[in-house]
C-alpha cells in the first residue's frame, strides 16, 4: 500500500476508535445520571456528512404543562472535535426558516467551522416539527405543472388541506411549536451532552432562537454570533415587505449609479412599476425544469416572489435587471424562473412548513391597532393572514419579546442589501444588547455572512478568543470592501460568433 494510503487509512481507524470511545464515554456518563433518561448517542452515518458521527435524542413532553402526557423524540448530531483534548463548550448551531432542519444542513454548514470543529464539538438539532423531530411537513409542489406552482390561491388552499392533516397526527397539537418550547428542547441537549455552558450560532430565524435561548438560559451561554439578525419582535410578514422594498430600491439607484448597468437599463425602476400595473395578465413561458411550455398567471404574488428570492443572494439578484427589462417586453422566462429561487433545492433542505405557520402565527401576527402594510408587505402578509385566522396558536410568554442586556460577548453580523433581515434589525438588537454586543456590517452582502470571504476567519477568532475584550475586538477589516456583482447581461451573438458558426 502507498505510503500517503496508508497514512489516510490510519487516520480513519484512529477517527473511528475515537467516536467509538466517545460514544462509550457518554453512554457510562449518562448511565450514571439520574436525570437521564434517554440512550447516549451512538456512532452513525448521516447524509451529507463524510464521517461517521454521533447520533443521539432526547425525549420530551409536547406539551411542558403535561409532562405525563404525549412525548416527542429531539434527534440531534454531534460532529465531535478532532483534537484529543477538546474544549468543553460545544457550539450548537440554530437553523433558519422557521422551519429548516439543521440536521439536513450539517454538510453545507460545516466547512465554516471546520477550524473550531478542531477544538469543539459542533451540534445540530433538529428543532421540534423539523427533519425526524416531529416533522410538520407539507406535500411538495415539484410534480404540479408550472401554472399550478405559480397560484397562490391553489397554494393557499393546498397549506390548509396541509393544516387539516397535521392536525392528525399524534404530534399534532401546533401550539406547541414555539420557539421557547423549542429553545428548552435544546437546553435538554446540552444538559445531555453535560455541557455547562454552550457557544451559539444561529442564521436567520436561528438568531431569534439564540437569543430566546439567551433570555431563558442566561448561564450557559459563553458566546453568541448572529447572522441576518430577526428580532423576537419583528412582525416578519410586513417587516419583509418594507425590507424587500429597500432592498429592490437600492437595485435600482445602484444600476443607474452604474454606467453600464444604466445604459442598458434606463428605465428599470419604471418598468418594475408597469409590470405591477398591468398584473394580472398572462404569459406564454416554458417551465425552467422540465422545458415544457406552459401558460402562468403573471400576478402581483409571483412579482413579488420573483425579486423576493433572488435579492437574497448578490450574485443572483445581478439577473433582476434583465429579467425585469424582458418582462417589460413581454417575456416573462427569466422572471419566472427567477420566481423558483426560494422553492428550489434539495428537499431536504426546504422548510417543514406546519413548523413554519406554528411559529409564525404564533410569534409575528401583527399588532391589531396598528395599520395595515401597503406595497409588497400587504402581498407577503396575505396569506399569513388567511392562514393564521384558522392556525392554533401556541402562547408567548409575557417577556419573550424583551431583549435582555447580555452577560457575554454577542457578535452580529449585517449584509447592507439583505431584504428580509438588514441592518436596521441588527442594529436595534445590538444597542439593546449593550456593550457586549458588536454588529458587524457588511457591504454589498445579502442574506446570510457567514460564508462570505473571511467570516469564517472571524468566527473563529471571535468563539476561539480566552478573553471577552479580545473576542470583541477581532478585526472585520477583510469584509470592508465587497463589491456588488455587476448586472448580469447574457451572452448574445455577434458578427464574430456568426463569423465563426460559418
Amino acid at each position: 500500500m502507498p505510503r500517503h494510503r496508508a497514512r489516510a487509512e490510519s487516520r480513519r481507524m484512529r477517527a473511528s476508535r475515537f467516536l467509538r470511545r466517545a460514544a462509550t464515554l457518554s453512554a457510562l456518563w449518562l448511565a450514571g445520571a439520574a436525570a437521564a433518561q434517554d440512550a447516549a448517542p451512538t456512532v452513525c452515518r448521516v447524509k451529507g456528512l463524510k464521517h461517521e458521527v454521533l447520533c443521539g435524542h432526547v425525549t420530551r413532553a409536547l406539551d411542558p404543562a403535561q409532562p405525563g402526557g404525549t412525548t416527542v423524540t429531539v434527534h440531534y448530531v454531534v460532529v465531535p472535535a478532532a483534537a484529543r483534548h477538546k474544549r468543553a463548550d460545544p457550539i450548537f448551531f440554530f437553523a433558519g426558516g422557521p422551519g429548516q432542519s439543521a440536521i439536513a444542513l450539517a454538510g453545507s454548514v460545516l466547512p465554516l467551522f471546520q477550524r473550531l470543529n478542531n477544538r469543539r464539538d459542533l451540534v445540530f438539532i433538529d428543532q421540534r416539527g423539523t427533519g425526524r423531530s416531529a416533522p410538520l411537513a407539507c406535500d411538495a409542489e415539484d410534480e404540479l405543472p408550472l401554472a399550478q406552482r405559480f397560484d397562490a390561491e391553489r397554494g393557499r388552499q393546498r397549506l390548509a388541506a396541509c393544516l387539516a392533516s397535521l392536525r392528525k397526527l399524534p404530534h399534532g397539537d401546533l401550539r406547541q411549536y414555539t420557539t421557547s418550547i423549542a429553545m428548552a428542547d435544546a437546553d435538554a441537549v446540552r444538559a445531555a451532552l453535560g455541557a455547562s455552558q454552550i457557544n451559539l450560532v444561529g442564521g436567520s430565524y436561528g438568531t431569534r432562537a439564540a437569543l430566546d435561548y439567551l433570555r431563558q438560559f442566561p448561564s450557559h451561554v459563553r458566546r453568541i454570533v448572529l447572522d441576518g439578525v430577526a428580532p423576537p419582535d419583528m412582525v416578519l410578514p410586513a417587516s419583509m415587505g418594507q425590507d424587500v422594498e429597500a432592498a429592490l430600491a437600492r437595485l435600482f439607484t445602484d444600476c443607474e449609479q452604474e454606467p453600464s448597468c444604466q445604459a442598458r437599463h434606463p428605465r428599470l425602476r419604471a418598468h418594475w412599476q408597469g409590470l405591477l400595473s398591468a398584473a394580472p395578465r398572462p404569459a406564454s413561458v416554458v417551465d425552467p425544469l422540465d422545458g415544457r411550455p406552459a401558460t402562468v398567471r403573471i400576478d402581483v404574488d409571483l412579482l413579488a416572489n420573483a425579486v423576493r428570492g433572488p435579492l437574497y443572494a448578490p450574485g443572483l439578484a445581478a439577473a433582476l435587471p434583465f429579467a425585469i427589462d424582458e418582462a417589460a417586453a413581454g417575456r416573462y422566462a427569466a422572471l419566472v424562473g427567477l420566481a423558483g429561487v426560494l422553492g428550489g433545492g434539495p428537499r431536504t433542505t426546504r422548510l417543514f412548513e406546519g413548523l413554519h405557520f406554528s411559529v409564525v402565527c404564533a410569534e409575528d401576527a401583527p399588532d391589531a391597532a396598528a395599520p395595515p402594510p401597503s406595497g409588497l408587505g400587504a402581498v407577503y402578509l396575505r396569506p399569513y393572514a388567511a392562514l393564521c385566522r384558522d392556525w392554533p396558536r401556541g402562547s408567548v410568554p409575557p417577556t419573550f419579546r424583551d431583549l435582555p442586556t447580555s452577560q457575554v460577548p454577542v457578535l452580529a453580523l449585517s449584509g447592507t442589501l439583505d431584504p428580509v433581515t438588514p441592518p436596521r434589525h441588527g442594529e436595534r438588537v445590538v444597542k439593546a444588547l449593550g456593550p457586549r454586543a458588536r454588529h458587524v456590517v457588511v457591504p454589498n452582502a445579502g442574506h446570510g455572512v457567514m460564508a462570505i470571504g473571511c467570516t469564517r476567519e472571524l468566527l473563529y477568532r471571535f468563539i476561539d478568543a480566552d478573553d471577552e475584550a479580545q473576542a470583541l475586538a477581532v478585526d472585520a477589516g477583510c469584509l470592508a470592501h465587497l463589491p456588488r456583482p455587476p448586472a448580469f447581461e447574457p451572452p448574445r451573438p455577434g458578427p464574430s460568433l456568426a463569423g465563426a458558426a460559418r
